[in-house]
């Protein structure tokens, strides 16, 4: 019994995240700043790549500070999330982050976040793409708005670490000037893969990024994930497969909001001070 325990404890076996759970091994929860933030606009828009899909967005600017040409980071939301997960006070406050990095030196940029549904930010067989939604069509609208869109950032967690990653390496080094993952939801196999988050096995084999560590060269990384979440063990061997080893690490925690919002903070200056 001490042996398999010892065995979860250190990921060799599988139950590692109700053992960590359980044992009280998550760490403390994050806080997000008791900062006043500054406007977060909202939006809709008719998104084509999602198939006429009426989908919400927000922008979130800091305190004091005017949209026009400000650098931009693209917030991608997890599996059941929508644009407003990212700057809910319910959820991460990532206008308040922003609010406190900004007052703390970060140089300004804004945050922008969109509907994706649950199609983990790519093409899938029903002809819903929300991967090419925020590419050819949430990007023209913000420069409309005066951001500055030649130069991005990507930021995201669980599903949306995997997209942020994935849309980071398609765009390049040309058009991306960092990208962090909180938590990201990788898979070695597709047989894996949680219900619906790919069509197929060549579905999976399309667009994981495991293994496709090259696509991101010349762009800052930062990875990070809770020694209790069931996405560790596949994180961890994601982050080994670079040749310069990528920002962030692994440190107590479960893939849930009070790790999230423990780790956002540090997410979003990495992020900020590259674009």
């Amino acid at each position: 019994m001490v042996v398999g325990g010892a065995g979860v404890v250190t990921g060799a076996l599988p139950g590692r995240a109700q053992l960590y759970s359980r044992l009280g091994l998550d760490g403390e929860d994050g806080r997000i700043p008791d900062v006043e933030p500054g406007d977060v606009v909202s939006g809709e828009l008719v998104s084509a790549a999602r198939g006429g899909r009426r989908v919400g967005w927000s922008l979130a600017i800091p305190p004091g500070v005017t949209p026009e040409g400000l650098p931009l980071v693209v917030v991608l939301h997890a599996r059941g999330g929508d644009h407003t997960s990212a700057f809910s006070p319910a959820y991460l406050g990532l206008d308040r982050f922003l609010a406190a990095a900004v007052a703390h030196g970060m140089p300004p940029v804004a945050l922008a976040s969109i509907d994706g549904g649950n199609a983990y930010w790519h093409a899938r067989a029903d002809g819903d793409d929300p991967g090419a939604m925020v590419v050819d069509e949430l990007l023209p609208l913000l420069a409309d708005r005066g951001l500055d869109t030649g130069r991005l950032g990507f930021l995201g967690w669980s599903m949306g670490g995997f997209g942020a990653l994935r849309l980071a390496g398609l765009l390049g080094p040309g058009r991306v000037g960092a990208v962090a993952a909180l938590s990201p939801a990788l898979w070695r196999d597709f047989d894996d893969t949680a219900p619906g988050a790919f069509d197929d096995a060549a579905d999976f084999d399309a667009v994981t990024v495991m293994g496709r560590q090259g696509d991101l060269d010349g762009i800052p990384v930062r990875v990070d994930c809770g020694l209790g979440d069931p996405f560790c063990a596949a994180a961890e061997e994601y982050v080994a497969g670079f040749d310069e080893r990528p920002a962030g690490g692994f440190e107590r925690g479960d893939h849930d909001r009070g790790y999230w919002r423990r780790l956002v903070g540090p997410q979003l200056r990495f992020v900020g001070e590259r674009v």
